[in-house]
């Protein structure tokens, strides 16, 4: 019998009582801070609601080994553990044991029952405007509250195979990284259209000219993306909206996770009676994310191939075009489309950037003949890359799976009736 048995079997063989985190903790939002002062220097990072710090502060206002839930943005839900003080700006709350709880919860376990149930906190987002949780919803979450010594030898249990997966995935990560660099190298050589080089030339090399490919010579057009085709935003849906069958979706934060350069199906979908309401890439049209975290988040696109029309989430624009799409979603993933795409960046509470921008953005235009070619070899490009990485994502995947599988059956306890 394993130590967390005995210990169950030992303190609370009938079972654990539930309570709502509202109850047990104080759930408190950040204070809001400036970009400026985010770039002045200091020691203590700045958590917004993202994967990684925003900046660092010379102050701190939450302490060391707390529970952080970002509430506002693509990251609403997002759960982290902040191992040392920090300043907690407004798109982020913490959750901290109240006074009588503080020895009856270790923030740990709390951490990884609320990673356990982010999927469930994801949920919790307003509808309209900008995705929100607000602190109600989060304090109705019902939590265990076993035994302290059960409580820490959970933790023990999971921080140890954390740490394995965590080293595992990094070593896994790593490669993959370096198959990626590799493409996107040779992507944003061949989409430079240097004539003298053939196609190997700089990032501001923008001019019209002629380039040469296997003995025929093609015009190379600098346009805005607004001379050569036309945007239409999406309009608002909430992941509340999100059905497993309907009218096919694509949600601006699966841009982030889900979708590569192009896709025909969808892995979300609207009622009959909200798509109505929405607006629809058509098949060859191009899906652009427009809201994110940051400025490297923007601009990233997607060529919708299916047959059916998609609904698009109003943080997107559709690109409407007679130009190839492979081709497009190709550019839209290049360095210097990226480059403008930052250039024209509104940074705010979320960072944005306009449609009237998007069309100022200089691509290049070859003759649709090139851009079939061009694609068609980067396309062999990624594929190549993909079956030399083959396993790696699925490595990657399994060991995520596995610790996740193991975390969800370490938190699931009987419930204590009374």
């Amino acid at each position: 019998m394993s130590k967390l048995q005995e210990l169950i079997n030992k303190l609370c063989p009938n079972g654990v009582e539930f309570k709502p985190l509202g109850e047990v903790c104080e759930i408190k939002t950040g204070k809001g801070i400036t970009k400026n002062d985010a770039t002045g220097g200091g020691n203590y990072p700045i958590i917004s609601g993202g994967q990684t710090p925003m900046g660092y502060y010379h102050e701190y206002n939450r302490g060391p080994k707390t529970v952080t839930i970002s509430r506002v943005g693509a990251y609403a839900g997002f759960v982290s553990f902040i191992e040392e003080p920090f300043y907690l700006n407004d798109k982020c709350f913490s959750i901290i044991p109240i006074n009588d709880f503080q020895t009856l919860i270790n923030s740990r376990f709390l951490f990884h029952h609320l990673k356990n149930k982010e999927e469930t906190i994801k949920n919790l987002q307003s509808e309209g405007g900008v995705p929100t949780i607000n602190t109600k919803k989060v304090g109705s979450i019902m939590i265990p509250v076993p035994p302290i010594e059960v409580q820490e030898e959970i933790v023990r249990i999971l921080d140890s195979f954390s740490d394995y997966a965590a080293e595992l995935q990094a070593e896994l990560q790593a490669e993959l990284q370096a198959r990626k660099q590799q493409y996107e190298y040779y992507r944003n050589l061949l989409l430079t259209f240097n004539p003298s080089a053939y196609g190997c030339g700089t990032d501001d090399e923008q001019k019209d000219g002629v380039t040469t490919w296997a003995g025929h010579n093609y015009k190379i057009e600098w346009k805005k993306m607004g001379e050569i085709g036309t945007f239409i935003r999406g309009k608002r849906f909430v992941r509340t909206d999100i059905m497993e069958q309907g009218v096919p979706c694509i949600h601006y934060g699966d841009m982030y996770t889900y979708y590569g350069l192009y896709t025909n199906n969808t892995p979300t979908f609207l009622k009959e009676e909200k798509a109505q309401k929405m607006r629809f890439a058509q098949k060859n049209d191009i899906v652009i994310v427009a809201a994110g975290e940051n400025k490297d988040d923007l601009g990233n696109a997607v060529a919708w191939l299916g047959e059916k029309p998609a609904a698009v989430h109003d943080a997107c624009f559709i690109f409407r075009s007679n130009l190839y799409p492979n081709y497009i979603s190709h550019i839209c993933r290049s360095h210097n489309y990226h480059k403008q795409i930052k250039m024209f960046a509104n940074e705010a509470k979320i960072c944005s950037v306009s449609g009237q921008d998007l069309q100022k953005v200089l691509i290049p235009v070859p003759e649709y003949e090139l851009q079939i070619k061009i694609a068609s070899i980067l396309d062999r490009f990624e594929t190549l890359v993909n079956d030399l990485t083959n396993g790696l994502p699925a490595e990657i995947a399994a060991v995520k799976d596995q610790y996740e599988y193991y975390r969800n059956k370490l938190l699931t306890f009987k419930k204590l009736t009374v």
